[in-house]
């Protein structure tokens, strides 16, 4: 039940440079992200099949969208795929060569990325198993993890939040509390980047800018058809996936258990208890 996804957030920006005293900046590109190519590779190099088997079991789906419910709303244009080999040769034909250290590089600059996340057994277990596959490809990863006090601070002060993102990939998961996906989607709009200037509060923390993604979510908030409003979200879903923007690990199930006796009625949208008047006991 429900629609949280489990995701791995990529950084357009550059979390290496200070300009104005914000790192993670508007004002620069991230050094080697901003190749398509590399993206895509790292979105290969994801073994969704494994993770699910070694962490999330049936409480997981593998998914290749950002947006995994309701149904109306979820895309079938997409698909992924776990394949070393195919990182590879997309590396390799976008000119990324393996230097002397085994590490790809280009221009003077190697795939070396800080992969941060909260301190959460399934995510360390998560970072593991990338980390492997990239090192197959020739794709340093460094692992941070972070009390997740910190990470999920609002706190101005505080260089580890997820929203500051000054690190190249994060994980984590965003809930979708309602069976609509308006407020799930915005967040990516070119309005809601997190910046300085709004205390990194924005909720765009990838910090991508497109105008089309932007012109959709808009004309979604005002479509009266149902129809044409669930295709514009599944465009919305469709273009954060042709941008490698996020790279969706799991679709996480909604697991609840209670008393054989007990008939609950519960919601993957809502709070487990929200409609606890409609509970009754069995004979």
């Amino acid at each position: 039940m429900g629609g949280d996804i489990e995701f791995i957030a990529i950084n357009f920006t550059d979390p290496n440079t200070e300009v104005d005293g914000e790192r993670s900046s508007m004002k620069t590109k991230h050094p080697t992200l901003s190749d398509p190519a590399v993206r895509q590779a790292l979105a290969l190099l994801v073994d969704r099949e494994s993770v699910k088997k070694a962490i999330y079991g049936r409480a997981g789906r593998t998914t290749a969208n950002y947006l995994n419910g309701p149904d109306d709303f979820v895309s079938k244009n997409t698909k992924w795929e776990f394949s070393v080999d195919k990182a590879i040769a997309l590396l390799e034909k976008a000119g990324w060569k393996a230097g002397a250290d085994g590490i790809r590089e280009k221009d003077g600059k190697k795939l070396k990325f800080v992969y941060q996340t909260s301190i959460n057994g399934p995510r360390q277990k998560t970072q593991a198993i990338v980390k492997q596959a990239c090192q197959k490809a020739g794709i340093d990863v460094e692992l941070k993890s972070v009390v997740a006090s910190v990470f999920f601070s609002s706190d101005v002060a505080n260089p580890d939040t997820y929203s500051k993102f000054y690190t190249d990939i994060e994980e984590f998961q965003i809930p979708m509390t309602q069976p609509d996906p308006a407020l799930h989607m915005k967040r990516y709009t070119s309005s809601q980047i997190a910046s300085k200037d709004n205390k990194w509060q924005g909720q765009n923390f990838v910090r991508w800018v497109n105008k089309d993604y932007d012109a959709a979510i808009e004309a979604a908030e005002t479509e009266i058809d149902p129809v044409k409003r669930a295709a514009l979200y599944i465009k919305c879903n469709d273009m954060l996936w042709q941008e490698t923007v996020f790279i969706p690990v799991m679709h996480r199930l909604t697991v609840d258990a209670c008393a054989t006796t007990l008939q609950p009625v519960i919601s993957g949208w809502a709070n487990r208890t929200d409609n606890i008047q409609d509970w009754y006991r069995g004979a």
